[in-house]
């Protein structure tokens, strides 16, 4: 059983394989034909809501397949830019402004791409810093020139701590070995006319682009946020954009069997409310592998909140956690096939890789492993997905797979995509402000009083009044 998607144009799309989620495999465990017939009401009304608020509110996202042309030039420009002078390409992000990017880069460049020579990556190397461990930032400037290095600082507001951090640091360093003209060195991507970063940008004669107000971060991916780093990489951003297009019109379509996002969506919606409260990605590409952290916040910040759109206390949302095959069928598996029955596990699949590798022959006498000679890696790999499957299936464990023609441009578009729609329905089905992060603000105003920030002496005086730690519980 799979949604019957149709598109008449460019690459085939996605399919979602929901078989094992349904009765007719899972029993009692499953959802059945009428469960979903009980909720058509309910479905009906999250598709009109997202339907509705399209292009409203912090709903811009849905516009991004359409209206880029012109800043995707100019992209494309300024990419080819920096591909002619720079030795590396370092993001300076945290969030979606990281997650998106990193995600993009090992879909779609070569896995050992910083490896490569200058003239095999025909692209700076790339750096993603999303955190401030001092550590990390150390071990950067050990393998870059700053000379020959340019830089991405993203924050809509810039008042995000762990980015400016970075960028106070760069900016010194920068300053030192090249002089007070930086402009060639950093490039802003920031909102039009709110915030720090913007006022820097023009005190510091930067190239800019903008994250538009109706993008949240989590739903940046596919504004200048992420299509700058692509395009330094000589990634096909046009490409993304038009299978995140192909992806939009189907997610459009109001038959939920002709909608993967909107079944996707309602089916975790139902599992919810059996108690499946995990949602674990897995995919079975190496390719695909940090599109699960990506995917790890857009659910878990977009559908983890304690009220809803009624002010009811609720404390919905789903715990997603990232696995990868087969990597993890050795680490975590056993939990999912023998432990509680909490979870949906989600397989992202790839019907045709990039390359095939054959396994030879050899062992001849040690059937253990001569087994193997004459099939292929690609044949391995898909065989491991289908026996985890089959093992979780047989368990009663509810699963389902995202099934990709192959991983190109076009379908990256597509799945992030996709997944921004599921994210849009699900939150329409809880009835909850999908775009909204107050628990994220608060540990945010927690570390700005404790850096001792202006305007933050109340929360200082609540941290100082909050419980104190007993050493009487530290071994």
């Amino acid at each position: 059983m799979s949604c019957k998607c149709n598109c008449n144009s460019g690459t085939e799309l996605l399919k979602v394989d929901y078989n094992n989620m349904m009765s007719d495999i899972l029993g009692d465990e499953g959802i059945s034909q009428n469960e979903l017939e009980v909720m058509s009401p309910v479905v009906e009304n999250a598709f009109n809501d997202v339907k509705e608020g399209r292009g409203k509110g912090m709903m811009g996202w849905t516009d991004l397949p359409y209206v880029q042309d012109a800043i995707c030039d100019e992209i494309i420009e300024t990419a080819k830019g920096v591909r002619d002078w720079a030795e590396s390409f370092v993001v300076l992000g945290i969030g979606g402004s990281a997650l998106g990017p990193t995600a993009v880069f090992q879909a779609l460049c070569h896995m050992r791409h910083n490896e490569l020579s200058k003239d095999k990556r025909n692209a700076p190397k790339f750096y993603v810093e999303d955190n401030v461990d001092p550590e990390r930032m150390y071990a950067l400037l050990d393998v870059i020139d700053v000379e020959k290095t340019c830089f991405n600082i993203i924050t809509k507001s810039g008042a995000t701590s762990e980015t400016m951090s970075q960028y106070l640091i760069i900016v010194d360093i920068l300053k030192k070995a090249v002089g007070k003209d930086i402009s060639k060195h950093i490039i802003a991507t920031t909102d039009h006319e709110k915030g720090n970063l913007i006022k820097i940008a023009k005190e510091e004669n930067l190239k800019t682009f903008y994250i538009e107000d109706s993008v949240g971060g989590r739903f940046s991916e596919l504004t200048p946020v992420g299509l700058l780093p692509a395009a330094v990489l000589g990634i096909d951003i046009k490409g993304m954009l038009a299978g995140a297009a192909q992806m939009d019109k189907v997610c459009m379509e109001s038959d939920i069997e002709k909608n993967p996002a909107l079944m996707a969506a309602t089916l975790q919606y139902i599992a919810m409310a059996k108690g499946k409260n995990i949602s674990v990605m897995m995919p079975y590409a190496d390719s695909l592998k940090f599109m699960a952290d990506w995917y790890c916040q857009i659910w878990a910040e977009s559908l983890g909140k304690n009220i809803d759109n009624a002010g009811n206390s609720v404390n919905y949302g789903q715990t997603p956690v990232k696995a990868l095959g087969v990597t993890d069928q050795h680490s975590q598996v056993q939990l999912y096939v023998e432990g509680p029955f909490d979870k949906v596990v989600t397989f992202l699949s790839v019907e045709k890789f990039r390359k095939v590798l054959v396994i030879p022959h050899g062992c001849e006498d040690i059937p253990d492993v001569a087994f193997l000679g004459g099939h292929t890696m690609n044949e391995l790999l898909q065989a491991e997905k289908e026996a985890t499957e089959y093992a979780l299936t047989k368990a009663k464990r509810m699963n389902h797979t995202i099934i990709l023609p192959e991983v190109n441009a076009n379908t990256v578009g597509q799945l992030l995509y996709f997944f921004e729609m599921k994210t849009a329905f699900a939150g329409a089905l809880l009835d909850i402000n999908t775009y909204n992060q107050p628990g994220v603000e608060e540990g945010k105003n927690a570390t700005y009083a404790l850096l001792g920030k202006n305007g933050y002496d109340v929360k200082k005086a609540e941290l100082d009044n909050a419980p104190q730690k007993s050493s009487k519980y530290i071994i």
